[in-house]
């Protein structure tokens, strides 16, 4: 039985606008024009979380344009390449609807649009260098992008989380019995977070990812929304509250469960394994 490509995914094929190639069609002045396929993909989010007023406020999917020649010349632009913005470019390409600001969308419907996009344009096969985890084997594997899925949040077992209702998660945290709140991570927070690490690498400063994050995400410590509180906290967090806290916020945010299960060549060992993400997803054959 031919398997769907798509719904794993999550990419609604009810709602697939055509799945033939581009059609012909001739205009008044007898030029040729091309319609490209389009498709929805399922949000990790179903749209819960963001505010009332955003484009995608309810909405459990959102529709995309197939990749074409247009988007192989945004990923091969070396300034959008050294300027860290070819995925911004790539997505505003593709989105149907360009009123949704990618600064203003969630991490994990930023990522599913990703490897959407990566589908519709290079097909679901994702052939890669990977080392098994437990001979060190170096091995050429090969990932069907059309098997993962999405997690879309909600599974707490063994956590102390809470929802507040209004798109934040309160967190108690085991060491210091502090209850932090925090938020999903946007693009407009990737970005910053990016940018911050540059500049300290440029200015030859120690970077600090994981505080630096945990700087952007939590909201209130103990109910002080005081940003100076959280950032004296963060700061002391002891290492069991940080351990705990990132593996909470995991099972906090929906997203494409990127784990594959992986059998090694060499020694037979089963797994499952988290498909890297250099530059052959979105450059094949590079």
């Amino acid at each position: 039985m031919a398997r769907n490509n798509f719904d794993r995914l999550g990419i609604d094929e009810s709602k697939k606008q055509a799945s033939a190639p581009p059609q012909l069609s001739k205009d008044d002045s007898s030029d040729f024009k091309f319609t490209t396929p389009t498709e929805f993909v399922e949000l990790p989010t179903k749209g819960k979380y963001y505010p009332e007023g955003h484009p995608l406020y309810g909405k459990e999917s959102v529709e995309i344009r197939f990749m074409t020649a247009k988007e192989e010349d945004i990923l091969s632009s070396l300034t959008l390449i050294k300027n860290n913005m070819v995925i911004e470019r790539l997505l505003q390409s593709v989105m149907v609807d360009k009123g949704v600001n990618l600064d203003l969308l969630f991490t994990g419907d930023k990522n599913a649009l990703i490897v959407a996009t990566r589908i519709t344009g290079y097909g679901p096969e994702y052939k890669t260098q990977v080392i098994c985890p437990m001979c060190y084997t170096n091995q050429t594997y090969d990932f069907d992008l059309s098997e993962l899925t999405l997690y879309e949040g909600g599974d707490y077992n063994n956590f102390d989380i809470e929802e507040s209702g209004e798109g934040t998660f309160f967190i108690d945290l085991p060491m210091s019995k502090v209850r932090t709140e925090v938020r999903l991570m946007l693009g407009k927070d990737e970005k910053y977070l990016a940018e911050l690490a540059a500049t300290k690498k440029k200015q030859n400063l120690l970077e600090s990812p994981l505080t630096d994050q945990f700087k952007r995400i939590i909201v209130s410590v103990n109910g002080d929304h005081n940003k100076r509180s959280v950032n004296q906290f963060v700061d002391c967090m002891p290492a069991r509250d940080s351990r705990y806290l990132r593996a909470a916020y995991a099972r906090v945010v929906p997203d494409v469960d990127m784990k594959y299960e992986f059998g090694c060549s060499n020694c037979g060992h089963q797994t499952r394994l988290e498909v890297p993400l250099n530059a052959g997803f979105l450059w094949p054959g590079r």
